[in-house]
């Protein structure tokens, strides 16, 4: 018996260090970048912002990648894990669900065919960066976390933008729905992820409409405080004419968003319809599908999956689907196609890349009209004094007869058509006679204010062009139409507003806790009654600030992802003033004793909540029963072309440069800012860096 349970476990011990030691593929092995020279030079300013110089562009964007990897390796090795469907043995089960999705959506193989295509000053952008980062993991090998991630090359950089880019438009929550067997019905549009908010604010005000002349755009993105869609903030140059000051994210061997001598442009989240969701007939054994009277084969590829428990690696596999449509999900209920906008494209990293080297309204836009980049609108201003809006967007080409807002029937090509519109059907609203631009996430048609409105009966509903308002907009929108000029003072002042216009779905919930009966309940009567003094603003001046806040989240949530049953207001009330009970003995705490910017040793009030334009969207309650604040206003700049067209710029981060290098002095060093409403000095210019340089090094190859 002894001799049977020593064998059984000497056993397990080495299948257990089988599991720990074996790692199976998941996509095609990727040679190291081509041997290359980089000479690249990263000066820190005071905040730490690094300022990347060299010859060339490649020089840059190594440089680039290896500062990036100065400030935060451990989230760039995760954006890399991903992109070699590594996550899940990394991060654990979570990344090994990105994983899955990688081999869902065959991002590597859209790489393999499609890579070849790019520009060649792209392909070696890519590989200049993917260096950067090989020349940081090899001088710092203590800090790599899973072994044989490095080294990576411009394939691996180009699948990160294939995977992540659907995701901000919705595939993510769609391709999770049908994963836990929950079939879209017609009337649900398609939704995110249940605890996502992602969104932004964007103000573009013209000379016209300024006090004094100017041009101004303000970028104020709403992204997650950590992680792989964190903005990571810099300033380039190279001899080569690139020289843009702006951010990025982790991967992104160039600036999203920001701005030159002469433009700038910035983004928000546009959710118009690019998902088409089928409704598959397989035959018996679902090999096959039926399409036009025919069996096709149901393509499938085993995917070989890693994920971490303890010290522990577990390989699993899982099956992957495709249709002629697309990737398909099989649950109980069936077998589910979906087509998305830009399926199986590449082209959008060579137009990122123009569109930074642009340098006036006619490069811009006829970059932009290459209209490779899946989503994402583009409020854009620049020294002449034009500004515009443009809701780019990927359309899919639809035939009409068909609803495609829900299921469609996947046996026909009647319901599918390749390929997307034309550019010239994208809504484009260019030098509105308003001398303004504001979007919040919102419907293109409300943007300008009333008379510089684009014409819905314009665009045909076969786009899927979204009808959304949020309370931002209706804020945002209102108070730039309603103020004669706008200079840096008054922009700023409606960027931070924290109101909410009660002639939105904000003043219908109101309504509802209204009509909530406390049925007796000593704490619903206060807190009924607290609530009825609201001023409908979370400045943080009133005593009912901190229970409305909390109160507004599950209202917005209802509106911003568009779900169709609405909160319950008396179970909301009974959650939230039993929460403040609890932790404050009190219904009417400061704001900012609730909602905190905590980031190491920091720890802060706040003001703002959900869908404000000082916006706090999402947050984690800490033991204390404070709000941890962790995604809304993110990365904000503030560019500004004076009537002689010279530019200046400021910008804030609620962290600091090295979020996750707690021994930095730039961890945290812009806290104090971001929480009252202050920014810093962008130091564009390289006279301005070499006055304000604390640090200054060279990386070659």
């Amino acid at each position: 018996m002894r001799r049977a349970l020593a064998g059984t476990l000497l056993f397990v011990v080495i299948l257990l260090v089988a599991l720990t030691a074996w790692e199976p593929m998941t996509a095609g092995t990727y040679a190291p970048p081509p041997p290359a020279h980089y000479d690249g030079r990263i000066v820190r300013d005071e905040w730490g912002v690094p300022h990347i110089y060299g010859k060339r562009d490649v020089d840059v964007g190594f440089a680039l990648a290896y500062a990036h990897a100065e400030d935060d390796f451990a989230t760039l090795q995760e954006v890399i894990a991903m992109t070699r469907g590594r996550a899940g043995a990394m991060i654990g089960p979570e990344g090994m669900k990105v994983s899955y999705v990688l081999g869902l959506l065959d991002a590597r193989g859209t790489v393999d065919r499609r890579y070849k295509e790019l520009d060649p000053k792209t392909r070696a952008l890519l590989d200049a960066y993917a260096s950067g980062l090989n020349a940081f993991a090899a001088k710092h090998p203590s800090e790599v976390r899973l072994a044989k991630l490095f080294p990576v090359n411009g394939q691996d950089v180009a699948t990160g933008f294939v995977l992540r880019s659907p995701f901000f438009f919705g595939l993510d929550g769609v391709l999770g729905a049908l994963s836990d067997d929950k079939p879209l019905p017609v009337e649900l549009a398609k939704p995110m992820l249940p605890d996502t908010m992602s969104g932004s604010n964007a103000f573009a005000v013209a000379p016209g409409k300024s006090t004094d002349g100017h041009t101004r755009l303000l970028s104020n993105s709403h992204q997650p405080w950590s992680g792989g869609v964190a903005w990571y903030e810099m300033n380039i140059q190279s001899g080569e004419g690139w020289h843009f000051s702006g951010a990025n994210f982790p991967g992104m061997p160039f600036p999203a968003l920001g701005h030159n001598e002469t433009l700038g442009w910035t983004n928000t989240v546009d959710r118009p319809d690019l998902i088409d969701v089928y409704k598959l007939v397989l035959n018996a054994d679902g090999t096959q599908y039926r399409y036009d009277g025919k069996w096709l084969p149901l393509e499938k590829k085993r995917i070989w999956l890693r994920y971490k428990i303890g010290p522990l690696l577990i390989p699993v596999f899982k099956t992957a689907y495709r249709s002629i449509h697309g990737p398909v999900v099989i649950n109980k209920s069936g077998a589910w196609a979906i087509n998305y906008g830009g399926k199986d494209t590449i082209g959008q990293l060579d137009q990122y890349y123009r569109l930074s080297h642009a340098k006036d309204w006619a490069e811009w836009s006829a970059t932009m009209a290459m209209h490779q980049i899946p989503a994402t609108n583009f409020i854009y201003g620049d020294a002449t004094g034009k500004i515009a809006l443009i809701y780019n967007a990927q359309f899919l080409n639809r035939k009409p007869g068909f609803d495609y807002r829900g299921v469609l029937p996947g046996d026909t090509s009647r319901a599918l058509a390749s390929g997307g519109v034309p550019w010239s059907m994208v809504p484009q609203n260019v030098a509105p006679k308003s001398g303004f631009i504001e979007n919040s996430n919102n419907s293109p048609f409300m943007a300008a204010g009333p008379g510089s409105e684009l014409d819905p009966k314009a665009y045909s509903p076969l786009l899927g062009i979204e009808t959304d308002v949020t309370n931002r907009a209706l804020r945002g929108v209102g108070l730039m139409a309603a103020t004669p000029k706008i200079g840096e003072a008054e922009l700023m002042h409606i960027k931070y507003d924290t109101a909410y216009d009660p002639k939105g779905y904000a003043g219908a919930w109101w309504r509802a806790i209204a009509a909530v009966d406390p049925k007796g309940d000593a704490t619903l009567i206060k807190a009924k009654a607290l609530l009825a003094t609201w001023d409908w603003t979370l400045d943080g001046k009133g005593g009912a600030d901190a229970l409305a806040c909390l109160m507004l989240r599950p209202a917005n949530k209802v509106n911003y992802q568009r779900l169709t049953t609405p909160a319950d207001a008396r179970a909301e009330l009974v959650t939230w003033s039993g929460h403040l009970m609890k932790y404050f003995g009190r219904l009417d705490p400061p704001l900012g004793d609730l909602m905190r910017l905590r980031h190491g040793n920091v720890d802060l009030p706040l003001d703002g909540g959900p869908d404000t334009l000082r916006a706090m969207a999402l947050w984690d309650i800490d033991d204390d029963g404070r709000l941890r604040a962790k995604h809304g206003d993110s990365f904000i700049m503030l560019v500004d072309w004076d009537a002689q067209g010279r530019v200046r710029s400021q910008s804030i981060q609620p962290f600091g440069a090295a979020t996750t290098r707690p021994d930095s002095p730039h961890y945290s060093d812009q806290a104090p800012l971001f929480a009252t409403h202050r920014m810093k000095a962008v130091w564009f210019w390289p006279r301005d860096v070499a006055a304000h340089a604390k640090s200054a090094q060279r990386i070659t190859s």
